[in-house]
């Protein structure tokens, strides 16, 4: 062997050459490269020994290794038991799903034991506002945008006043947070409102499993005492199907408001009609109402008195509101028969808007039936086809939709899912009444159909100019 003098640490060679940083020796070779940190005890009278072959056959080596592709390994010396330990952290939660599956990821958020229905939401942007959405009660999200928590959370973007969803599933949690407008990271987020979430899960191959077996039941735990197989079978013991979840989210008593989009946020000319005109009050059903979605109405001149989900259609006659709104909720539409049965009895007397469950019971109270999708519609780019032509790209989350060919007579299915043909919008003209079946509040998502609270508002005001010609 050749033995260099300089700075560095002893460095001994086991049939593989090693490159370190010798500084002064000439004329220049491979032992003169620099290869890793530094040690901390630099020495010059430290030795460093590499392998006896001549500096012309070692760059010879090194173009070849080069050329082949095939990466030199740096080492350097440690004292034993002196190893670092891993930036990454073990996996150490898992998914399970009701057919069997295990997957392996690591926890963040709460801890515990979780159980769901899993979806997946397309999509890439706005996971606070989905968190934060009241209609994925019950449900585990599996975002298949890749990167989630890169501009953590802020207090302005919540949907409702807490987190409703049963856990959040991403491949790759962000280690940082860069948005000016973050008061806390996702991680943080989670812990503060006990919502379990899990990453490093390959989200592509579940949702390829989720879009070509349906919907899937799962389990998410970090509770190592408990077996697969008693995960499974709890998941196999649950449905949403069935479920009243709107009980659970709807507000307990009625709340007026008035609040619209901040004028730094607003993007549609037509709101700028509602200036000087008399408010329409409209009395919307909370089913999990979105705080967008009463923005909107504000922002188009609505002052809005919000009742629970199983308030009497008597009482909400009696405030003699010039319009009634069905909102967007969770669950299984066919388990709130109280829901169903109040839209009957204010259908025809008042114009109604219904959206999302609201177009689910508002569709049943026409005489309709629903129906379970295989895996739902859960994301922001959706196209529809709407009256005329006009295609729509939607914000949407559901799992249910109103079977068309059950509807009576008089009523118009207006917009259409142009990736299954599902019915997405219906009126009727001879009740007043116009539903769709998606968000035109977005958030998130595009701001295509926010022109349906325009309409809405143009029936509220016909209903008003018939009034003051009858009177």
């Amino acid at each position: 062997m050749q033995v260099l003098s300089g700075a560095g640490t002893s460095i001994v060679s086991s049939g593989r050459l090693l490159l370190k940083d010798v500084p002064h020796v000439a004329p220049p070779s491979v032992a003169s490269c620099w290869a890793g940190s530094r040690s901390s005890t630099t020495s010059t009278s430290t030795p460093v020994v590499v392998s006896s072959v001549p500096p012309s056959a070692a760059r010879a080596r090194v173009i070849q290794r080069r050329r082949a592709r095939t990466p030199i390994r740096l080492v350097k010396t440690q004292a034993a038991g002196d190893a670092p330990p891993s930036p990454w952290k073990k996996k150490d939660s898992r998914l399970v799903l009701e057919d069997g599956s295990v997957l392996w990821g690591t926890a963040f958020g709460a801890s515990g034991t979780q159980l769901g229905e899993v979806v997946f939401n397309t999509a890439l942007s706005g996971y606070q506002e989905v968190m934060t959405d009241p209609s994925y009660k019950g449900q585990f999200v599996c975002f298949t945008c890749p990167h989630i928590g890169n501009v953590g959370i802020n207090p302005e973007d919540m949907e409702s006043d807490k987190v409703h969803l049963a856990g959040i599933v991403v491949r790759d949690l962000s280690v940082a947070v860069s948005n000016y407008r973050a008061t806390m990271s996702l991680d943080e987020y989670c812990k503060q409102q006990g919502t379990m979430g899990i990453s490093g899960i390959d989200t592509r191959d579940l949702t390829i499993a989720l879009r070509d077996v349906g919907c899937l039941v799962g389990v998410m735990s970090t509770d190592t005492s408990k077996t697969d197989e008693e995960l499974i079978g709890m998941a196999k013991s649950w449905s949403i199907v069935g479920k009243d979840l709107l009980a659970e989210v709807t507000c307990k008593e009625p709340y007026e408001w008035r609040q619209g989009t901040d004028a730094e946020w607003e993007f549609s000319a037509a709101t700028q009609a509602a200036q000087g005109r008399e408010p329409f009050h409209v009395v919307a059903y909370d089913y999990g109402i979105k705080k967008n979605i009463l923005r909107r109405l504000a922002s188009f001149g609505c002052r809005i008195t919000v009742v629970p989900a199983n308030w009497p259609a008597s009482e909400v006659l009696k405030m003699n509101p010039d319009g009634v709104f069905f909102s967007n909720g969770p669950g299984d539409p066919s388990a709130a028969p109280y829901a169903v049965e109040n839209a009957k009895q204010i259908l025809g007397q008042k114009p109604v808007f219904g959206i999302c469950m609201g177009h689910q019971i508002l569709g049943q109270a026409f005489g309709g039936s629903t129906f379970k999708l295989k895996f739902g519609h859960h994301g922001g780019n959706h196209p529809i086809r709407a009256p005329g032509g006009r295609i729509e790209v939607s914000s949407q989350n559901h799992n249910f939709a109103v079977d068309p060919a059950t509807l009576p007579a008089g009523v118009e299915v207006t917009h259409i899912n142009l990736n299954d043909g599902t019915c997405a919008g219906m009126v009727w003209e001879d009740k007043k009444a116009m539903t769709i079946q998606y968000h035109p509040e977005a958030s998130p998502g595009p701001h295509d159909a926010d022109v349906s609270f325009e309409q809405f508002v143009n029936w509220m005001n016909a209903e008003r100019s018939k009034k003051a010609v009858a009177a």
